[in-house]
């Protein structure tokens, strides 16, 4: 487009120019007033005219002042005879000066080519910038199939990153310090007979740090660095992708050692003939080209390719195979000590008040990933900015927490009065139960202030960061979920649709307890088999491997582990009463319970310092309906349980 705008201001700049030149030399100067031959006589019967200039076309007439300039535009043979016939006076005639000038032949010419040059130098023109424009179309045409991989010289010491740069993640530095070694020494290990990996596969939930550490990897090594996405092979064209991942490879070698980072692979990487929709042409050849290269490697070539994906299980066999992305390194989401090293990173350049404690940060944000860390960070700066404030407080980083969990706090939102007061029992009913519970993750905050799409909230805490949960665990919590259920009925004699979601997350856990995790009577045994889409990376269907007499047991064992928490949770509100009253009435006044608060209402010691804080279960209010939703942390890593749950972070 700037191009463009350049080359049409080079055609408007000569069609200007061109016809200033034809203006000026049709009007060399200002034209003077036309007279007749009778005025002229009695003029210079008046001894008025100093000078007549004599072309061949008429007649210029200078006045005696000097100032007034005219021209005759009538022709005669002889001048000085006509005067005469005129009646002027021969006396008076001999002191005029009369000078006969004859029209150049340049001014001639070009007065007389000039008009009918002018379309054409103008069409000469157009053509011209036609024919540049196609030649420069042209070029890109020819630098269509060429890489678009960004690369970052390393001699750009500003932007360089390195291990130090990232925090956490030690056992992939280790993995990946290997190759660091191998591009800085490569004899080392030849020598040796040794086959560096050619490619390595950075599998990791979005946000914890893969780019970032491939970026390390090239910074450490001092190589180029080619990054590419890997959406940016496909184009509509068959064998565009293919041509641009040749080209990119070429770049590499010429430049070796090097790497190559190709972030989510999996937009060229996914299986091949997986069936549904049909195959893709273009994405197949760009992997089948991708695969070509990493086989065509000489032993020599210093060049290693790190890929990054999310879904590494809809990847085709062939990339994974040894000899290509024959090493896996895993980014997990970072453990308290790791994030309090993140948080630190991200802080170097937010001054933060001198109380505030990094690391109770990090205790309040297992499940953070990095990406969210640094959000975190940035929105407590804009909180603090809003505020007028100049330094970061520990107010507004445990605000900005709730904030990345729950979204922005909706204090305009009016709340009927005795909605206000049943969402203040629900979430009491939560707490109460949370905090009476010995397996159940004790409480950190309650708040009824509307935030997001939560029209109330509660932040369970769990005293550490955890991997495996037990059944005693689930089965507390299928009490703390219904708990705001049963405060209501207790309360009012009627339930609202706050608890919906309550519900079906208390349905699903207990469920997967006899399904999936085999804490139920039916045994230690699994039930059904869900069938994924390697296409879509979705959940098709679940397969029914069980007879409908155990489908009725199932059913059985479901009611009963929610039964049994339900008797529980009712025999704990029934019991503490007072105490539901209390929270409920301190909500109703201050709209927010903080730990502290919170366990003394309780008659709870307080808490350590350090404490961590976690988990939300929250009740969102919207169309008449509130729903609520608990962030569980997450049990396994697998595809099934993150779409079966509704997850805020997990751990």
């Amino acid at each position: 487009m700037k191009n463009l705008l350049r080359n049409i201001s080079y055609v408007l700049f000569f069609f200007v120019f061109l016809s200033g030149i034809l203006i000026l030399l049709n009007n060399p100067e200002k034209k003077p007033a036309d007279i007749s031959l009778s005025t002229l006589v009695a003029q210079i019967n008046d001894q008025k005219v100093k000078e007549i200039d004599v072309t061949d076309s008429d007649l210029n007439v200078i006045m005696t002042d000097g100032t007034i300039e005219k021209s005759l535009k009538e022709k005669e043979a002889g001048l000085t005879e006509t005067f005469k016939n005129y009646g002027v006076d021969p006396a008076k005639l001999d002191s005029v000066n009369i000078v006969v000038k004859g029209e150049s032949s340049s001014s001639l010419w070009l007065g007389a080519i000039l008009p009918f040059l002018l379309p054409f130098l103008l069409i000469a023109g157009f053509i011209w910038f036609m024919l540049r424009q196609a030649q420069r179309g042209n070029n890109q045409a020819l630098s269509f199939g060429m890489s678009k991989a960004r690369v970052s010289d390393p001699k750009d010491k500003k932007n360089r990153v390195v291990f130090n740069d990232v925090a956490g993640a030690k056992e992939a530095k280790e993995e990946l310090y290997e190759i660091v070694e191998f591009l800085k020494t490569p004899k080392k290990f030849l020598s040796l007979g040794a086959k560096i990996p050619k490619g390595v596969l950075l599998l990791g939930s979005p946000g914890t740090g893969k780019t970032l550490i491939a970026k390390a990897v090239a910074g450490e090594a001092n190589v180029p660095f080619f990054n590419i996405s890997g959406s940016e092979f496909v184009e509509m064209f068959v064998g565009v992708g293919a041509s641009r991942v040749r080209d990119l490879f070429k770049q590499a070698k010429k430049n070796s050692p090097a790497i190559v980072f190709i972030d989510e692979i999996d937009a060229v990487g996914r299986h091949r003939g997986a069936g549904l929709g049909g195959g893709h042409d273009e994405r197949e050849q760009t992997l089948n080209q991708i695969l070509v290269e990493m086989d065509g490697f000489d032993t020599n070539t210093n060049v290693i390719v790190i890929a990054a994906t999310n879904r590494p299980d809809v990847l085709d066999p062939a990339l994974l195979r040894p000899g290509r992305f024959d090493r896996r390194v895993v980014m997990d989401l970072p453990d308290i000590e790791e994030r309090s090293a993140i948080l630190k990173i991200h802080s170097k350049n937010k001054p933060l008040v001198k109380d505030v404690d990094l690391r109770v940060i990090a205790q309040r944000t297992p499940g953070f990933s990095g990406a969210d860390l640094a959000n975190l960070l940035n929105e407590a700066a804009i909180l603090s900015a809003r505020r007028g404030k100049k330094t970061i407080g520990m107010n507004e980083l445990a605000e900005s927490i709730e904030k990345v969990i729950l979204g922005p706090e909706r204090k305009s939102r009016r709340i009927d009065e005795d909605e206000k007061k049943i969402i203040a029992y629900h979430e009491a009913g939560h707490a109460l139960i949370a905090s009476t519970l010995k397996h159940a993750d004790p409480v950190q905050k309650i708040s009824i202030i509307s935030r997001g799409n939560a029209g109330g909230y509660t932040l369970n805490a769990p005293t550490k960061d955890k991997t495996l949960h037990s059944r005693n665990y689930f089965i507390d919590e299928l009490s703390v979920f219904l708990g705001g259920y049963l405060s209501e009925r207790l309360t009012f004699g009627d339930i609202t649709t706050g608890a919906s979601n309550d519900l079906e997350r208390a349905t699903a856990i207990a469920r997967n307890l006899v399904t999936r995790y085999g804490m139920s009577d039916l045994g230690p045994r699994t039930f059904g088999h869900k069938e994924e889409m390697v296409f879509l990376g979705k959940e098709m269907h679940e397969e029914k491997n069980y007879s409908e007499e155990t489908a009725r047991e199932i059913d059985n064992q479901v009611t009963k582990f929610i039964a049994d928490a339900y008797k529980v949770a009712e025999k704990i509100l029934i019991d503490k009463k007072d105490l539901l009253d209390k929270i409920s009435n301190v909500l109703l006044e201050k709209e927010t319970i903080e730990q502290a608060e919170f366990n003394e209402i309780m008659g709870i010691a307080p808490a350590k310092k350090n404490e961590p804080a976690r988990n939300a279960t929250h009740s969102v209010a919207g169309g008449g309906e509130a729903v609520i939703v608990e962030p569980v942390e997450a049990v396994t890593e697998t595809a099934e349980e993150k779409t079966e749950t509704i997850e805020v972070k997990t751990s």
